[in-house]
């Protein structure tokens, strides 16, 4: 009797070396899920088929890193925003550059291309968003209501509304013809990093990094209901194509939710890391991820996964019925009115963009230009997705075959009877009446994937590997002797370091519970002092953690102590380090450098006013410790990455200072 092939639930589809650098940003086409595009730290924008080992396509011209990228809805244009606030617009079937976008004085944080019309929506560290006209090269319209980083924009698919999500912690929905916010959802605690519409209905959903989920109505305007804390923040979210549920890519896994009531239909385990977009094809979830200059695809076969109360499909015995899922809420809100023509761009209150943004292009954005460049990498894989034969529109062919499952792993006997690099052939299925009794399956929890063995890294159009290997940093063993000699060597290296690893640890849990000590008397800037007096960074940096999640805390006096500690961290080599000294410095700037720079700026007080002499003498110093950390931020700023983000953003709040 021939065993039954099972098929996994999720599965790795390949990895590639996408860039000669860092990659720092990725997306799929939504249309087909086949169309994968990647910006890195080497200012190139890679166009990939996913599943195919080459570059199809290299667009050249921005001279700093890719920070966003987004393809259009009929996967025939793509946007790339970089880390100095310029956009360009490729066309991918004429394999050239269309427009280049200049505007924005920070980095391009997020992108969008309306549904309908030739608009682009930008969102950036500058906290501005823009609307521009493709055709015109032109800034239409300048969105400014969020004060901080937008994070992400997503226009609603009739295309009337622009939703942005930003790192102050709101979600805001805008007019785009009324040139105005509609309304500002709040709730949130943390930034947020994600923002989708429902296919259909009046719904918006929202994902933070405060670990939840939130659900708003588009009619009513208030939060329908909302994920409470998962162990890690969202990183992506995607509604099913009919609306029946949302998927969320978190570090480890697949999370599949309902939202009257809020609740989690399934987990599906995949280990794809810092997923960054999702798209589905042929009922299989297409998920994208990246590490360094590697890209990730990931599949899993949603025929597997529980959707709306219902049960798989691949789950379900032959003679038992098909359960019909459970309607979401599809009769208590309204369905967007979706139009058959393309829509007018925004009216009535393009007069208050500035004339610098509506001028002519400009000669540095014509060299720009002349300058980009899109390379065809692989001109057989270019002519199949973007020219194909008797093609009307520009739109890459359907491919109608899914990627195929690999099987799951074969028991140990058969592996044992099986030769060394021969496959398993499987055997003819046997007629009807001499099949076995059907199976129970095991539950939804138990089907994700076994480990297995990753494939090799494919290098993207290149005979060799890109970078070095663990194996370079080792010396080269000839024999086994040789092998047990390296192993005692690492050992004693370990118990040379013992002691004074304890040491050191001891060390400071002496000084923490000096500075617990203090902290109990609610004295905050005592506290602070006892830390600072221990000499010993990492017992500040445990306390301005405490003291960061609280802003109430803060006091003027209180930054004249930290400020020193900060500048020492900026400049740590610890990321932890450094990201506390990042978080403790916005605070700061948030709270007292208005403060600090109207006290300075106030002419002198007429008698004598103790009180005000002491403010303004707390003023003056911190003033002048600033002035000492915006030289190491101006400095930093330069850095690709998330702390170069971080740092940039600090530049910017630190711009009075100049």
């Amino acid at each position: 009797m021939a065993a039954a092939v099972v098929t996994k639930t999720a599965w790795k589809l390949q990895e590639i070396v996408a860039h000669s650098s860092n990659v720092s940003s990725l997306v799929l086409g939504k249309k087909s899920g086949r169309l994968l595009a990647t910006g890195g730290d080497d200012c190139r924008v890679n166009v990939w088929s996913v599943n195919k080992p080459n570059c199809v396509m290299s667009l050249s011209g921005h001279t700093t890193p890719i920070e966003s990228l987004q393809i259009s809805a009929k996967e025939e244009l793509i946007v790339a925003g970089s880390q100095s606030g310029s956009i360009r617009v490729w066309d991918l079937e004429a394999a050239k550059i269309l427009r280049t976008l200049l505007g924005h004085k920070a980095n391009i944080c997020s992108l969008d291309f309306h549904p309908y019309g030739s608009f682009v929506a930008s969102g950036s560290l500058d906290t501005d968003i823009k609307l521009w006209d493709v055709r015109r090269k032109g800034c239409i319209f300048k969105y400014k209501s969020h004060t901080q980083a937008v994070r992400c924009l997503r226009f609603s698919p009739d295309g009337k509304w622009l939703a942005s999500a930003a790192d102050d912690h709101t979600v805001k929905l805008w007019d785009l013809t009324a040139g105005k916010v509609m309304f500002e959802f709040t709730g949130h605690s943390g930034p947020v990093n994600v923002v989708e519409f429902h296919p259909s209905e009046y719904l918006l959903a929202s994902g933070s990094s405060d670990r939840t989920i939130r659900f708003w109505d588009l009619e009513k305007f208030h939060v329908v209901s909302c994920i409470e804390e998962e162990a890690t923040p969202v990183r992506c979210v995607l509604f099913n194509p009919d609306g029946c549920c949302l998927y969320g890519g978190y570090q480890d896994s697949l999370r599949v939710y309902g939202w009257e009531p809020e609740r989690c239909f399934d987990v599906v385990l995949v280990n794809w890391g810092k997923v960054a977009d999702l798209a589905i094809c042929n009922n299989q979830l297409i998920g994208v991820s990246f590490a360094q200059s590697t890209v990730s695809s990931f599949v899993v076969d949603l025929s597997r996964v529980t959707k709306s109360g219902s049960v798989p499909h691949g789950l379900l015995r032959s003679d038992e019925p098909l359960a019909q899922p459970n309607p979401t809420g599809s009769s208590l809100r309204r369905s967007y009115d979706r139009p058959s023509t393309s829509c007018s761009k925004p009216q009535s209150r393009v007069k208050h963009s500035s004339e610098s943004e509506r001028r002519s292009p400009s000669s540095e954005e014509e060299r720009d230009e002349k300058e980009s460049k899109a390379e065809i990498q692989n001109p057989e894989d270019y002519k199949e997705i973007f020219q194909p034969k008797n093609a009307i529109s520009r739109t890459p062919p359907r491919m109608n075959e899914p990627f195929p499952a690999p099987p799951e792993d074969e028991p140990v006997a058969a592996k044992e009877a099986a030769k060394p690099n021969q496959p398993v052939e499987l055997q003819t299925p046997l007629p009807k009446q001499e099949l076995p009794e059907p199976v129970q399956m095991p539950p939804i929890a138990s089907s994700t994937p076994l480990p297995r063995a990753e494939p090799s890294v494919i290098p993207a159009a290149r005979n060799e590997p890109i970078g070095l290997k663990a194996s370079d940093f080792l010396p080269a063993l000839k024999n086994q002797s040789q092998t047990e000699l390296v192993d005692e060597e690492i050992m004693s290296q370990i118990r040379k370091g013992h002691k004074t690893v304890c040491m050191v640890l001891t060390s400071r849990h002496k000084n923490l519970d000096t500075v617990r000590a203090v902290w109990s008397t609610s004295d905050i800037k005592n506290s602070v002092d006892s830390a600072v007096a221990t000499n010993d960074l990492s017992v500040v940096v445990d306390l301005l953690n405490i003291v960061n999640q609280t802003a109430s805390l803060w006091k003027l006096d209180l930054c004249t102590v930290v400020l020193p500690q900060i500048e020492k961290l900026l400049q740590s080599k610890y990321e932890s380090y450094v990201q506390t000294g990042c978080t403790s410095l916005k605070l700061i700037l948030q709270r007292f450098l208005p403060l600090i720079t109207d006290i300075l700026a106030a002419p002198p007080s007429v008698g004598v006013d103790i009180t005000r002499e002491e403010r303004l003498h707390k003023c003056k110093l911190c003033y002048k410790q600033l002035k000492n950390i915006s030289n190491i931020v101006k400095n930093k700023s330069g850095l690709s990455g998330r702390h170069g983000s971080a740092f940039r953003e600090l530049h910017l709040l630190m711009a009075v200072l100049e």
